[in-house]
């Protein structure tokens, strides 16, 4: 793995070795050292060695991911949320507080901020939206929607 400096901060260029850990362990997240060195023709050291040094360098983190219907969630609310009035982060960071959002993307547009949201059932909505979220001082308009289908989740941060 090389590091080099952006515009932006610094950007980790990966190898092919690199990219086949990440790789597997995208399939994978309990894959031993082993495993992957078997698959990948080198040494578990090696293996290991690379895991420290993509994780020390920030490239990679090895993470749980819990399905929403397995903790009982069915329902995932997208919501538009426009602030006036009030420094938008500090509304984002009280958001950020109420333990249904679990994502909170700054956006251009019509809105300040999108908000993804899991509930339990549809009768939650309306308690989130009129008695959490719009007594958020600064919110002045939201605009919510319910996802009836889920095309695509997955949680690999960034293509490789």
């Amino acid at each position: 793995m090389q590091i080099r400096e952006s515009n932006d901060g610094a950007v980790a260029t990966l190898d092919e070795l690199e990219t086949g850990i990440i790789d597997i362990l995208r399939e994978n997240g309990r894959a031993t050292n082993l495993e992957i060195a078997e698959r990948l023709g080198v040494t578990a050291a090696t293996v290991s060695s690379r895991i420290k040094r993509l994780e020390e360098s920030r490239a990679m983190k090895v993470v749980a991911v819990s399905d929403f219907a397995a903790h009982g969630f069915e329902i995932l609310l997208a919501v538009g949320v426009k602030v006036t009035g009030r420094d938008v982060d500090h509304v984002a960071a009280e958001l950020a507080a109420l333990p249904e959002v679990f994502s909170i993307n700054m956006v251009t547009g019509r809105f300040d901020m999108e908000l993804l949201v899991a509930l339990r059932s549809f009768d939650e909505i309306a308690v989130f939206l009129t008695e959490h979220v719009a007594h958020i001082q600064g919110i002045s308009d939201l605009d919510a929607g319910v996802a009836y289908d889920i095309v695509k989740f997955e949680f690999n941060v960034a293509p490789l």
